[in-house]
């Protein structure tokens, strides 16, 4: 089976040599997506709107597979401080419903003006 890059205009084009997502047979990994526009700006400066436009991302590239968050079993966030999980997870709450996919946050670095990462694994029909 062989595997499939996912590519959509509606999400940052990637700045280094990775895919927006890959899908093999039924499984699909969306990157880390961040708060950048399709454009690849960041959109905005608070932890709430940065996860949002991160979520967004990882959903213009979900439909780019034919799937959505419903097929979503898993999303890891990344986070540059922890004071930001309790912004980060109400945002976080406007995207997802019962049942929950599972999820792992960490903290860690990453690029200036860059609050949030999250990347996604699906199982597609």
């Amino acid at each position: 089976m062989a595997k499939v890059e996912i590519r959509t205009s509606d999400a940052p084009t990637p700045v280094a040599a990775f895919s927006q997502g890959v899908r093999k047979g039924n499984l699909l990994q969306v990157a880390g997506q961040v708060a950048f526009d399709a454009d690849g700006k960041i959109v905005a400066d608070t932890v709430a709107e940065q996860t949002r436009q991160a979520l967004r991302n990882v959903n213009a590239v979900l439909a780019a597979a034919g799937a959505s968050m419903d097929d979503v079993i898993m999303l890891r966030v990344y986070l540059t401080d922890t004071a930001h999980f309790a912004e980060m997870n109400q945002a976080y709450g406007e995207f997802v419903s019962e049942p929950y996919p599972a999820r792992t946050t960490v903290y860690v670095g990453l690029p200036a003006g860059l609050l949030v990462e999250i990347d996604a694994l699906a199982v597609v029909d």
